[in-house]
């Protein structure tokens, strides 16, 4: 969207960040504020850090994956063996706004720091410290890798075939939701201290970062009890058809959720008996019948291209989308031009990489740069502006109780996952979160049946998944196509710091919502729009649900089998992806708002948001011009590594030699000695030639164990090992529980429930749940009278013209609603 302001760099170029430890989470995080201006130094040890060697490589034998953490920033060379190497790494902390420390993952060689006492001097830091799994806990201080950790975090038993071993995906998943959590908590603060509050210390787990990914389906196994298994590639509990085919030319995607979205997938294929069956309104009804259902429509989708079909669908409404190669997303101008892939310099070498994700039009993001050398300083580097932060030598007040969003006002037209996650987040940590639904369309997390029985029963009311993702928030109604109603919103909007929606892109502009209508009103107002291609997109009108994103991203063509079709790794991975990078994008420009009085438009391209998962492959395709390959379950770096099978029925368990010691441990706890002494296979390259029989082995011991007695010796003698659990297995966690990750909420229809935390904490234990989420207008009476003064016989006029209430429209009720709006 145009800006009548001219666009200016670095809004977070009034920030220093220091960088320690090495672990992809604090990375990610770090390269996010670089990505915004801050001047982050990295600080690595003689030797670089151990990133810098993680695989792919490029043909230069540089580290994509570093590459792709750590451009824009500087490094800074510290020997830990050196005097004075501890006083010169603490003056950098004290001059520095944000420290964030992944020593825990991996130390790095970096020296030993006093935190207590540098938190104590420079009260105005802000700190974030990193750990797989927290500082206690059954599974505090596992050895840990990425996919050991997705496993027990219940990413991967549900993917891949119905018989034998789950599959996982490539290695660049939890650093990337970690790093998200991480600048939501450190930028969060920013905000925060910009009130003239202190800095704060952050706790970040990333196995518990990445249940955002899985916390969808904890909540349906509770509602629902224990009716997941995993049923197939590309086949996903409880939606039908959600998965990726073959067509005449190249695979599609294809997410049919309401009944409206069936019936034209089956018009569009001429399939009227199953259009019409009754038996197969709902996606789970579909999900009974999915073989026979295929064996019908797979022959006809073979018929045409994925591109000619995808045009049908944009017709039709329906959410399919073509599944492109790593190739397809290196030569796609429109990447380039949106910033999404941007280039890369690696030493000597050229290439291309995801670009940031957070969309702001006045004040975007860096558009590629450099990866530094060990102790290279970029040219920008030290030339931090004035900002609104308090220097560290000044005295800040201190409210180390205060939530750090307390003040902000977040008006929410969202529905569903990504949007709900990205304003639930702004609620958990203090922001007044007030949510816009109507009583003709609420959001649709609610349930999509508009029957009687479902109306009337108020089943809507007793979903669980909408509870989990409203926590925390006001709710009200307004029909929005009503002036009376309209003119409402504009008055909450006048007083809002953030407006957030996830609508296809023109629903709000129709209304009279558009931002260039909002900004006059309130030249403050943040305005986020979620949709799923971006605002300026050519697909913009597409319709895309997180599956949707996920098949359009190219993570799937990295995933599986060499020989079989690309595969998804999860059902709806690109919703609380999406989620994330909106939260992230909004506290940037948050910080703006706050420090010039300037809101902005925010143009988040949901399926942007998923290329940094494949943004490795994207830097070897661009140099090299090769096609990455598939490992299956095994690994480009680690010998041994995969799934193998336990004790007893479908009990699996990733497990993974990250090093030559974890391989020596391994092989004598598996009863192979001999291999542990064998000096030709030392190095993992050399082990990859009897792969085949390492696994054998393995799994000739783990199938003597159940999975969790497996997972104590392997961790006992710090093998990297993670069992791979079911959504409802996280439900009683015994780590999980130590850390009352979960908590119980009481609320209307449902009772006592279950719901996660953050995982981003403050203190030893997480931020309290302090509202259950709202019943369907709620908080009428409560916004109307209190914060917007109407009277109580306004408020009751508005209840008989139907543009607030608190019950749902039945779909003949619907009807009858609009027959006479049509009238008036």
């Amino acid at each position: 969207m145009a800006e009548e302001e001219e666009p200016s760099m670095g809004v977070l170029s009034h920030l220093r960040v220091i960088e320690i430890g090495s672990s992809a989470a604090t990375s990610y995080c770090a390269r996010l504020f670089a990505d915004f201006g801050a001047d982050v130094q990295k600080v690595e040890p003689p030797t670089g850090d151990p990133l810098r060697r993680s695989a792919p490589l490029t043909p230069g034998d540089q580290s994509a994956w570093f590459a792709f953490l750590n451009f824009n920033k500087s490094s800074i060379v510290i020997d830990s063996a050196e005097p004075g190497a501890i006083t010169r790494l603490t003056a950098l902390i004290e001059d520095c706004d944000i420290l964030i420390d992944g020593r825990d993952v991996d130390p790095a060689n970096c020296p030993s720091l006093d935190i207590a006492a540098i938190r104590w001097r420079h009260a105005g830091l802000i700190y974030l410290e990193a750990s797989w799994f927290g500082r206690y806990g059954p599974y505090a201080g596992f050895a840990a890798t990425d996919s050991t950790v997705r496993a027990l975090a219940g990413l991967i038993k549900l993917v891949g075939p119905a018989e034998g071993p789950p599959v996982h995906g490539p290695d660049f998943q939890t650093g990337i939701l970690a790093g998200l959590w991480g600048f939501v908590a450190a930028a969060s603060s920013a905000v925060a201290r910009m009130q003239g509050g202190a800095g704060r210390s952050w706790s970040l787990n990333i196995f518990e970062s990445n249940l955002a990914l899985s916390e969808y389906l904890m909540s349906e196994a509770f509602a629902r009890g224990d009716v997941m298994r995993r049923i197939g590639v590309n086949r996903f509990w409880p939606i039908f058809p959600a998965g990726i085919y073959e067509t005449k030319k190249g695979w599609l995607g294809v997410t049919t959720i309401t009944p409206v979205q069936w019936q034209a997938f089956c018009d569009m294929l001429d399939l009227a008996e199953l259009r019409d069956n009754p038996a197969l309104v709902l996606g789970e009804d579909r999900l009974r019948q999915m073989e026979p259902i295929e064996r019908q429509f797979m022959p006809r989708l073979q018929t045409r291209t994925a591109q000619e079909w995808f045009a049908e669908g944009l017709k039709r409404k329906i959410p399919i989308v073509p599944v492109p190669e790593i190739s397809d997303l290196v030569q796609e101008a429109k990447k380039k031009l949106h910033g999404a892939v941007v280039p890369v310099l690696l030493g000597d070498e050229e290439g291309l990489t995801a670009g940031s994700t957070q969309r702001l039009t006045l004040t975007p993001p860096r558009r590629g740069g450099r990866v530094p050398a060990p102790g290279e300083q970029q040219s920008f580097a030290g030339l931090r502006t004035q900002g609104a932060f308090t220097s560290p030598g000044q005295s800040v007040r201190i409210d180390a109780d205060g939530l750090p969003l307390s003040g902000v006002r977040v008006i929410d037209f969202t529905m569903g996952w990504a949007g709900p996650l990205c304003t639930r987040t702004l609620a958990d940590l203090g922001a007044d979160v007030i949510k816009i639904e109507a009583i003709q369309y609420p959001d649709w997390w609610r349930g999509v049946d508009r029957r009687p029985a479902y109306v009337d029963s108020q089943m809507y009311e007793k979903t669980l998944r909408f509870c989990i993702m409203n926590r925390n928030k006001r709710g009200m109604t307004l029909d929005l196509t009503r002036p009376e109603g309209l003119a409402l919103a504009k008055r909450l909007l006048a007083r809002a710091d953030v407006v957030v929606n996830n609508f296809s892109v023109d629903v709000l502009p129709k209304l009279g919502l558009g931002y260039d209508v909002l900004k006059t009103l309130n030249p403050r107002l943040v305005m986020m729009s979620m949709s799923a291609f971006g605002a300026d997109s050519v697909n913009r009108d597409c319709r895309a649900y997180g599956s949707t994103l996920e098949q359009g991203s190219g993570l799937t063509s990295v995933i599986g089998k060499p020989d079989g079709p690309p595969v998804m790794s999860h059902g709806a991975f690109g919703d609380p992806v999406g989620g994330l990078n909106g939260c992230a994008a909004v506290l940037v420009a948050l910080i703006h708002a706050r420090s010039t009085g300037q809101g902005q438009f925010i143009d988040l391209a949901q399926i942007e948001c998923m290329m940094p998962f494949s943004a490795p492959w994207i830097t070897v395709n661009s140099i090299a011009g090769v096609s990455p390959p598939r490992y299956g379950n095994r690994h480009p770096q680690f010998v041994p590594h995969g799934c193998f099978q336990c004790e007893g029925l479908d009990n699996w368990i990733m497990v993974a030699a990250t090093d030559e010691a974890m391989w020596h441990r391994l092989a004598i706890l598996i009863g192979r000695p001999d291999w542990a002494t064998d000096a030709s296979l030392t190095s993992a390259e050399a082990r990859r030639g009897i792969e085949d029989m390492i696994e054998r082995a393995i799994e000739a011991w783990t199938l003597t164990r159940d999975a969790d007695q497996a997972m104590s010796e392997l961790q006992a003698v710090s093998v990297a090992a993670g069992v791979a659990r079911l959504p409802i297995d996280l439900l009683k966690d015994r780590h999980l529980q130590s850390r009352a990750f979960l908590q119980e909420v009481e609320r209307a229809f449902i009772g006592s429930h279950p719901q996660p935390s953050m995982p981003i904490r403050e203190g030893a234990g997480p931020y309290a749940i302090r509202t259950p989420a709202p019943t369907l207008g709620q908080h009428n009476n409560e916004i109307l009278s209190g914060f917007l003064e109407l009277s109580d016989a306004a408020i009751a006029n508005l209840v008989r013209e139907g543009i607030i209430g608190t019950r749902m429209l039945s779909q003949a009720e619907l009807s009858k609603a609009k027959k006479v709006s049509s009238d008036r």
